[in-house]
């Protein structure tokens, strides 16, 4: 059987310089048109979904959340964003960087929007993203493979009690800081947060040595997640 083909995986949280708002509106439409018309451009190679985070964190304004088979794609697009007018005002305080891949734990199981059974991301497109780096303890991976399966297989439990939410997993081992990269998809912020709160006493929450920053993104097309910058 031929081996699934893995996906690479970006998050860029763009952060705008507040110099760029006191620009002329004419000046502003033009960046924007600019940034648009690059976006469009190279939506045949690298899958983009954007996210507003104005008003909800200080430190970035906006996510686009990236999905390509190739790594050139994604320093492709990089680069043309970065040439554009409003790339000059722009930075990056937060990028993850990850692949997909099956997961170990899964096994046969199959479940409606299962994360970890293709080597391909399915973006459902809910209304709030909930996006963070994840790290397991050292002791973690020296545990029997039983251990762990029992451990995850009561963490897919609690997961499935909350169906509103649909979790993607991708992988970051070598290629980043972290070892994962969760992102939730949901049109119930209350659902995520009662999902977390339940987590929080499986067995394997003592394995966790970081799960932070993490961002709640807004679903908006990307005229709006522009416009939403001022």
């Amino acid at each position: 059987m031929e081996e699934q083909r893995s996906q690479f995986v970006k998050y860029d949280f763009y952060k705008l310089d507040p110099q760029w708002r006191r620009l002329p509106s004419l000046e502003r439409e033009e960046h924007k048109r600019e940034f648009l018309a690059v976006l469009d451009e190279l939506s045949s190679d690298v899958s983009v979904l954007p996210y507003s985070l104005v008003g909800i964190r200080g430190d970035c304004d906006f996510l686009l959340w990236k999905v390509a088979w190739d790594l050139e794609q994604l320093q492709e697009l990089a680069t043309r964003l970065w040439s554009t007018d409003l790339g000059k005002y722009l930075d990056i305080p937060y990028s993850y960087l990850a692949m997909t891949r099956h997961s170990p734990y899964v096994g046969a199981h199959r479940h409606p929007g299962q994360e970890g059974t293709t080597a391909s991301i399915r973006q459902v497109g809910r209304k709030y993203l909930f996006v963070y780096p994840f790290i397991k303890t050292h002791s973690w991976y020296q545990l029997p493979a039983e251990d762990r399966q029992r451990m995850m297989t009561d963490h897919f439990r609690i997961g499935h009690k909350y169906p509103t939410v649909k979790i993607t997993t991708t992988y970051s081992y070598g290629l980043d800081d972290q070892e994962f990269v969760l992102a939730f998809e949901t049109d119930s912020p209350k659902d995520f947060l009662e999902l977390v709160m339940d987590l929080r006493g499986s067995e394997a929450r003592p394995y966790t040595e970081r799960d932070t920053p993490i961002f709640t993104c807004i679903a908006r097309d990307l005229p709006d997640t522009l416009n939403s910058l001022g």
